[in-house]
Formats: structure tokens, C-alpha cells, sequence
């Protein structure tokens, strides 16, 4: 170890002497090369120096994602040449010194080129849409919603938007990992906050692209480590000052909901701080308006969260950080009706009602620091504090038959104390009753840094990453049980099982990167990087058996002490050593880029295990290999054609490899494998977008293929008897999936009306083990094909002071299964109605939707139900600049929406039914704050929140067969 450290020390030395030394005589001219119509980035764009004799080039470059360009020359007079097609070409004289080795031009910005101007047709409607290489630019202006809305509700009618209920963002198949504001994060890694917090009236443009690594921005090599982000730009005037939002709301049913939000933009710094609570199932800002959700919020959850972000940016100091603090309370009640697939001739069902009070804490700072001493050198610090605490309660009834009870769950649950008296004993396998609470803590402190360093040469970099990260936690666990199993002996047959179970748990980990990238030739580069990481974890499981008259309440230590399980209790200890080299290739022209690549990664596992009898020590050396390739070719500024492959290793646990046996709940034990073989992961994607500026029309389509070698599955041994499972990993060959989409967005007549459509297909091979008490071949393999196909199609119409749309979707899923025929089904989910929203005089607005969703094809004729769901807001601005709103809302006013959802795979499939509170009715007042006198901050003109018909997901998920509650 002491080797290691003093290796690394010694890199670093000779890489900050590298530093030193490198500095030479030459000198830089940098600058930012943006849109002159809407200030985006211009990337890729050419610049060139020119010899002010004959105009021959002497250094040339290209800008990155970001539109910066940097240029190394001997000191002179030289022309600066800024060019891309379809601008007009930029010029600029310039002059180095040896005095003054170092230029920064600033903002470069081109004027689109006079043809295309001469072509052009002015129109008062700001166009839904438009790209920009591989970025799509949403304007905010083109989609209206209610007065107070959040960004959440703009980003659901954006083309090819999705947020599922759980707050998951993804844009054309991409989920969204970030949301910066004018290019510069906000609150970190948790689009949410943003999501639920932002006001839609604040927002000029939405941009959506993949945001490369801070190792490739700042060494312009691709390292395929990039994340998909939306980029908002505040409105012309709002970074000049303080503004905000007040929120304050009331309404039936409780309902109740507050926010503040306060935010100071002056040049390239921002201040913004957040506080919010409510307890309408909202993450942060309750003041929507007008949207709806088909089965999409499970349980009752309440609220509280806070925090503040912030940014500076000087010419050569970059920082930025937020604190978040958050705390949920979630009351979850459910009722679930399943199916196991055991065999191909037997199944499991299971009929549970489930009670869930989960309260968690948590606490998150992350800081980030980007220092440029000179044009040369690049350092970004990345330090991240987190903590965590939660107290999850819940209650369980569960029933397990072996045959189809007929009946739903709250029939059965109103014969529990008689139950075979509804069903048959002879198909009752077991009933349990199970309270339980766990209570844990986590506490998380970690960073990276990255420095990096520009060698003479243009192209030439050397970089040094490092990362650390330390994890403390703690859990505990208390349980009271009794599981009755009607198969058994009268003797047999009750078992009461008391548990406290502690888990204290130590992580640690530190990792270190060397990068460097050789010019070998005009626009190739080669890059080499090592890279070193260390992990180990500890762990510590002690279980406890319980007298029979324990409670929970009682809690454990004192008098309540139970006896050590020795057989279920367990020690591990976990080192991980990883060495990756790399090398990739990348290779750049003014219409296309290649990067190729191929990944070396030995590593060596060591796991010391304490259970029972067995202390064992397991040590494991494996080799993975991951190639990667992107191809990139730009048609025009406006068309661009992207072609990914991915090939990753992952390794199955250490336990997983170890020949014990967990028998912590007697109901589901798990074995260990020896002889598991790593997962091999290929993925392949292509991406074509092409977008018409004069006409605003423009395709967008993706396609993606990904299969799974050696996937790892569990075979399951089932046990008629109790209802309980024997699972052990093993590896299965068969998973693989396809998914394509396409869309469109036209306007039409003036461009005051537009049509967007979305097409999406995807069809997955899904396999897996079943197997009961006598089969346990490898050709007993469940195989569940499924092919889904969806359309939505929404057309627009919008003037100054009225806008309408009329919506449609239609999503059909076929699904096959191997095992019983009857399990196979053709499901159908369509969704139309229409929305509007009107701007009155005297600063009044409605806005209302109205959509019908059905569902058809299933055998349980529950399933099978139509909702008119109805949503309507009424709101009123008034004081001066209308700086004042007051809006009622009314969600769900016809009582139809429901609140079921189903889950299938090739193992099982369920039907579940969630309290929720769908229809109510608020008030609000709203107050904005403007500072500054922008004209930006005003009220906007609204639209309805989310409009039906967006989305193949409405309802539950298709499926197999019926099954009631």
C-alpha cells in the first residue's frame, strides 16, 4: 500500500512539474462562438488565424459543446476567422505580445447567412421546436400552461417528453440526469427540485442534448462518459436583479400547499433559494394546474423541503454548489392480487393487503470549483456531503393458494378469521400476518478533482482525475410475524417468528485517473488513460430471535433481549482492486467526428465470510473488456445522423458466488452459485434528426438494440407445501429488447397551427427459470415475448389570446407466454379529448382539459373501464405589472380516475390498487417578485397543464390473464 501511495505521489509531482514547464513562449486567443439570434452555442464551428499577408492559415481549430475555442500561436498580428455553415463568416483583427501572450475575444457571435435570410419568413408565432446539431431547442412561449405552473408541466407537452410518476424525465428515450440553468447546474444531480420548483414564467428556451464529461470538455476528448441534461435559458432582462414566486394554497380534502422561491441573476451569477411543503403528492411546487395522472400516485405523502443554489463565473474562477434539505412522509396502503408462474403446469397466487408509514431525511451539499490560472491549465473540485435517516413502518396481510381463489382481496380479507369457509382448504397454502419497522442512518462525504493541462501542441493534454468517498451506516430492523401453513400438521402448522436483526456497514473508496491525448494528424487524436480504484466495505448482520410475547414497541435491549440466530447472522469484508487502461481514437472534421475505443479492466476481489460455521475467505481475478464506438456526421447545422455501440461487462456479487445458504425468512431462502459467469451487456443506438427552419418542420427518430450474455436469473424451487422458494442465481441466454421511435412536428397555415406526432415501438424477449419441487431441468424456462406499439398525435391551434388543442394516443401490446396459453393477450389503451386556454379581458384566463382513457382487451372485465377525467383552472391576475394571481383548480372533477396499476414479467404478474386522493379542489394566490423591471417577468399567457393523450402509458401496464382485488 505505502508503494502505491508513494507511486502516486510521484505521478503527481512529475505531472505538476509537466505543468510547470510547459509553458514556453507561445501564447492563446480564446473566445465563445454563439447564435446571434438565440445565443446558443455554435459548436463544432471552424476558427482559424489567418496571416495578415496572404491570408494563408497558420493555426486552426474547432469549438466544443460548449461554442469555446482556444488557439496556441507565436506572439503577432494575425485575422481571426470564425465560420460554420449557414452563417456568415466572422473577422477580426488581432495582435499578440510577448508583453501580452494571452487574447480572450469574448463572445463571438454569427448572423445567420444573408440567403437563408433573403428566404426566411417573418411570423409572429415562435416556432414548438427547433435543432440545432444534436440539441433540440424547445421555446418556452410555444406552450402555454396555467398561471403558477412549474417547469414539470411545460416539460409534459414538450415533443417526445415523458415524466412517469415517480418524477423520471426522459426526452426522446433519454432519461434526464441533470437541469442547468443558462448552462450552469442547478441543485446537482436532482432534476426533480427543479422540475417542481422553477416557474414556467421565468423560462425563455429548453434545450435538450447529451453534456459531455468534465474530462472531455476540457481536453475536447470524448470519453463516452457524457449525460443527457435539459438546459433552460431565463427570459432576455431577468439577469439583471431579484425576482421570485410566492405560492400559497388551500383546498377540500385537506389539501394543502405553500412555496417561496427567490432568485438573484445578475451577468454569469446566480442566487437562488427554495423552500416548499404540501400534501398533494408534489415533490415541491403544488401550483401545476390542470394536470392528471392515470394510477400514478400511490399513497398519501406530505412534504417538507428547502434549500439554496448558487453560481459565480469570473474570467478565470468558476464555482457553484447547492444545499438541499428534504423530508417525506408517505402513508401507503395497498391491495395486490398475483400470479408466480412456478412451472408450466402450476402457478402461485397471492392476495395481499399492505400498510406503509415510510419517513425519511435527508440532507445533500454539493460544491463545485473550476479555477483556470491561465488558458493553459484547467482545475475542477467537486466535494459532496449527504445524510440520510429513515423510519419505515408497515403492516401485512398476505394469502398464498394454489389454485385461483375467484374472490378479491377484500373479500378474503373479510374472511380471514374463517377462511375456509370461502375457499377450499385443500387450495389454501398459507396466511401470514407480519408487522415490521426499520429504522436506519446514513452518512456519505466524498469528492473528485481533475486537473488538466494543454501542452504546446494544439490537442495535446495531460490530466490527472482522483476521487475519494467514505460511507457510514447503520440499520435496524424489528419484525413480529405469524405464518399459518394449512398444509402442514395441526403440530406443525402455526409459526411465530420474533426478529431484531442490527447492520452497521463501513464503505470506502478512492480512485486515480492519468489521461493523456497525442495529435497524431489534423483532427486525430490518441488518448491513453490509467486509471486505479480501491474499494472495501464492512459489514457486520447480527440477528436476534425473539421471545413469542415480544413487540415492537418494546424495542430491543434492557429486558428485551433475544437469543443470537448464529445461523443467520454474518460477517463480511470486501476489497476490491480495479486497474483499467484505455486507449480510444478520435478523429474530427468539419461535418463528422469518429471515436473509437477499447477498454482493459483486471481486477481483483477478495471477500472474508463469517456465517455460522463457515469462515471462509474467496478470492476472485477476472478480466473485463469493454470496446466502445461513436460516429457522428452532420448533415447541416440542422441535421445530424448518430451511431453508438457499447459493450460493458458486469460481475455477479461475491455472496452470489459463495456455497451458503440465507434462511433469514423461512418463506423465500436463497443459495449462493460457485459457478456463475460474468453478464456481458452489447448496446446499439442510432439517432437521425432533421429540422427545416423556414418551414419549422422537423423528424426526430431513435432507435436502440440491447442483449444480455450469460444474463443473471434465479432459479426458484418452489415448495407446495409451505409456499415458500429455494432461489439460487443462474445464468440464462435469451434477453435482449428493440426500441424505436419516431417523431414529428409540422406548422401549417401562418404557423399558428402545428401537428406533432410520436411514434414508438419496442419489443422485448424476456426468459427465465421456473421451476418447482421436481423440475429443475434447464429447459424449464418461461419465455414472455411482448411487442408494444403507440402513437400519440396532438394538432394546435394558438393566436395572442386563445389557444386549443385536440389530443390522441393509442398504444396496443401483444404478449405471448410459453407456459399457459391463457396468459396470452392483446391489450388496447387509447386516450382523446381536447384542452384549451383562453386569455379574457381584464386579466382573467381559463384553462380546462378534458380526455377520455380506456382500456380494452383484458380478461378481467375490471380492467377494461373508461375515466372521463376532467380538469379545469380559473385565475385572475391583478396589482401593478400584474405582479398578483388568484386561481381555483379543480383535479378530477367527475370522480373517474382510478388508481390501479399492473406489473408483468416472465416470473409473475400483479395487479395493485393504491389510496390516493384524486379529485379535490384548491385555491391559490400567487405573488411574483420583479426587481429589475424586465419586461420578462410578467404573467404569461397560459395553457392547460398537461394535455390527454400524451403517452402509451396511461393506466396499467398490460398483461397477462385476470385477477381480481
Amino acid at each position: 500500500m505505502k508503494k502505491v501511495l508513494l507511486g502516486l505521489l510521484l505521478m503527481v509531482g512529475v505531472t505538476i512539474s509537466a505543468f510547470a514547464q510547459s509553458s514556453g513562449s507561445r501564447g492563446t486567443v480564446t473566445g465563445t462562438v454563439l447564435d446571434e439570434g438565440d445565443k446558443s452555442p455554435v459548436i463544432q464551428a471552424t476558427v482559424q488565424l489567418l496571416s495578415v499577408k496572404d491570408s494563408s492559415m497558420v493555426v486552426g481549430n474547432v469549438t466544443n459543446l460548449d461554442g469555446h475555442f482556444s488557439l496556441s500561436v507565436r506572439p503577432g498580428k494575425y485575422l481571426l476567422k470564425v465560420s460554420y455553415i449557414g452563417y456568415t463568416p466572422f473577422f477580426k483583427q488581432v495582435a499578440l505580445t510577448r508583453n501580452n501572450p494571452r487574447l480572450n475575444v469574448g463572445k463571438v457571435e454569427l448572423a445567420s447567412d444573408a440567403i437563408m435570410l433573403a428566404e426566411a419568413v417573418v411570423v409572429a408565432e415562435a416556432p414548438e421546436v427547433t435543432a440545432v446539431a444534436d440539441t433540440l431547442v424547445y421555446n418556452s412561449s410555444a406552450y402555454r400552461v396555467p398561471e403558477g405552473s412549474a417547469l414539470e408541466e411545460l416539460v409534459k407537452k414538450l415533443p417526445g417528453a415523458e415524466v412517469d410518476e415517480n418524477g423520471k424525465i426522459t426526452i426522446n428515450g433519454k432519461e434526464i440526469k441533470k437541469i442547468m440553468i443558462d448552462g450552469k447546474e442547478f441543485f446537482a444531480d436532482d432534476p426533480n427540485i427543479a422540475m417542481k420548483n422553477l416557474p414556467v414564467n421565468i423560462i425563455d428556451k429548453v434545450r435538450a442534448y447529451d453534456k459531455q464529461s468534465d474530462l472531455a470538455r476540457v481536453t475536447g476528448i470524448d470519453d463516452g462518459e457524457e449525460e443527457t441534461v435539459l438546459d433552460l435559458s431565463v427570459k432576455p432582462g431577468m439577469n439583471k436583479g431579484w425576482f421570485g414566486n410566492a405560492d400559497v394554497a388551500a383546498g377540500t380534502e385537506d389539501r394543502y400547499s405553500g412555496k417561496l422561491m427567490l432568485n438573484r441573476f445578475v451577468g454569469e451569477n446566480q442566487f437562488t433559494v427554495i423552500g416548499s411543503m404540501n400534501n398533494v403528492n408534489d415533490n415541491g411546487y403544488p401550483g401545476g394546474g390542470g394536470g392528471f395522472r392515470w394510477g400514478g400516485q400511490n399513497g398519501l405523502t406530505s412534504i417538507k423541503m428547502g434549500g439554496f443554489n448558487f453560481s459565480t463565473q469570473s474570467e478565470k474562477l468558476e464555482t457553484g454548489g447547492s444545499v438541499n434539505y428534504n423530508y417525506k412522509d408517505a402513508d401507503i396502503i395497498s391491495k395486490q392480487a398475483s400470479e408466480t408462474f412456478v412451472s408450466s403446469a402450476t402457478s402461485s397466487f397471492k392476495n395481499a393487503w399492505n400498510a406503509n408509514r415510510n419517513k425519511t431525511t435527508s440532507l445533500t451539499a454539493d460544491f463545485r470549483i473550476e479555477w483556470k490560472p491561465d488558458t493553459m491549465t484547467t482545475l475542477i473540485f467537486r466535494p459532496r456531503l449527504t445524510y440520510g435517516k429513515n423510519d419505515n413502518w408497515s403492516a401485512t396481510n398476505s394469502f398464498t393458494f394454489s389454485q385461483d381463489p375467484e374472490h378479491t382481496t377484500d373479500e378474503i380479507l373479510n374472511a380471514a378469521d374463517n377462511l375456509s369457509s370461502l375457499i377450499p382448504e385443500e387450495n389454501i397454502v398459507n396466511t401470514i400476518a407480519r408487522n415490521s419497522l426499520q429504522k436506519g442512518d446514513n452518512f456519505n462525504v466524498g469528492g473528485s478533482a481533475m486537473i488538466n493541462r494543454r501542452l504546446r501542441k494544439p490537442g495535446r493534454n495531460i490530466t490527472f482525475r482522483g476521487s475519494y468517498n467514505y460511507t457510514n451506516s447503520s440499520s435496524e430492523q424489528f419484525s413480529v410475524s405469524e405464518t399459518d401453513y394449512y398444509q402442514k400438521t395441526e403440530e406443525e402448522r402455526l409459526e411465530i417468528l420474533n426478529r431484531y436483526i442490527s447492520t452497521p456497514t463501513l464503505n470506502y473508496n478512492y480512485s486515480a485517473r492519468f489521461t493523456y491525448s497525442e495529435p497524431i494528424f489534423k483532427g486525430g487524436f490518441l488518448q491513453f488513460s490509467y486509471n486505479f480504484q480501491y474499494k472495501r466495505s464492512k459489514s457486520d448482520n447480527s440477528t436476534f430471535t425473539m421471545p413469542d410475547d415480544w413487540e415492537i414497541a418494546q424495542g430491543y435491549g434492557g429486558d428485551n433481549v433475544g437469543v443470537l440466530d448464529e445461523k443467520n447472522s454474518k460477517s463480511a469484508q470486501y476489497t476490491y482492486y480495479n486497474h483499467q487502461a484505455d486507449v480510444s481514437f478520435r478523429w474530427i472534421r468539419e461535418k463528422m467526428s469518429l471515436n473509437a475505443g477499447l477498454s482493459f479492466q483486471p481486477q481483483k476481489s477478495k471477500l472474508s465470510y463469517k456465517k455460522d460455521q463457515l469462515d471462509t475467505v474467496a478470492i476472485r481475478n477476472v478480466f473485463n473488456f469493454t470496446p466502445t464506438f461513436d460516429f457522428r456526421y452532420k448533415f447541416s447545422k440542422t441535421s445530424q445522423l448518430r451511431i453508438n455501440y457499447r459493450g460493458r461487462s458486469s460481475q455477479p456479487s461475491m455472496t452470489d458466488l459463495l456455497p451458503i445458504e440465507d434462511t433469514t425468512d423461512p418463506l423465500n431462502i436463497r443459495r449462493g452459485n460457485p459457478g456463475l459467469k460474468p453478464a456481458f451487456t452489447n448496446s446499439f443506438m442510432a439517432f437521425y434528426n432533421t429540422f427545416d427552419t423556414e418551414k419549422q418542420r422537423g423528424i426526430m427518430t431513435h432507435f436502440r438494440f440491447e442483449n444480455v450474455l450469460n444474463s443473471i436469473s434465479n432459479r426458484s424451487t418452489y415448495d407446495p407445501q409451505t409456499g415458500g422458494t429455494v432461489t439460487m442465481p443462474e445464468n440464462i441466454n435469451g434477453n435482449w429488447n428493440l426500441f424505436g421511435i419516431l417523431g414529428s412536428n409540422t406548422a401549417l397555415r401562418n404557423k399558428k397551427y402545428t401537428i406533432n406526432t410520436f411514434t414508438m415501438a419496442r419489443y422485448n424477449n424476456i426468459v427465465s427459470y421456473m421451476s418447482d419441487a421436481q423440475a429443475e431441468s434447464a429447459s424449464d424456462k418461461n419465455k414472455t415475448r411482448q411487442l408494444s406499439l403507440s402513437e400519440r398525435l396532438r394538432g394546435t391551434y394558438r393566436n395572442d389570446w386563445w389557444e386549443f388543442s385536440l389530443n390522441g394516443s393509442l398504444a396496443y401490446t401483444h404478449s405471448r407466454n410459453s407456459f399457459k396459453e391463457e396468459n396470452n393477450m392483446d391489450t388496447y389503451q387509447f386516450s382523446y379529448g381536447a384542452s384549451t386556454n383562453v386569455r379574457l379581458p381584464w386579466n382573467m384566463s381559463i384553462a380546462t382539459d378534458i380526455s377520455q382513457n380506456s382500456r380494452r382487451g383484458y380478461a378481467d372485465a375490471s380492467m377494461n373501464r373508461d375515466e372521463l377525467i376532467w380538469n379545469a383552472q380559473l385565475s385572475q391576475d391583478f396589482l401593478k405589472g400584474n405582479a398578483a394571481t388568484v386561481s381555483i383548480q379543480f383535479y378530477d372533477i367527475l370522480r373517474n380516475q382510478s388508481n390501479i396499476s399492473r406489473v408483468i414479467s416472465a416470473a409473475m404478474r400483479s395487479d395493485t390498487e393504491y389510496n390516493a386522493i384524486y379529485s379535490y379542489c384548491m385555491v391559490h394566490f400567487i405573488y411574483r417578485l420583479n426587481l429589475f423591471g424586465g419586461k420578462g417577468a410578467g404573467p404569461r399567457m397560459g395553457g392547460p397543464g398537461r394535455g390527454p393523450g400524451f403517452g402509451p402509458g396511461f393506466g396499467p401496464g398490460s398483461g397477462h390473464g385476470p385477477r381480481r382485488f
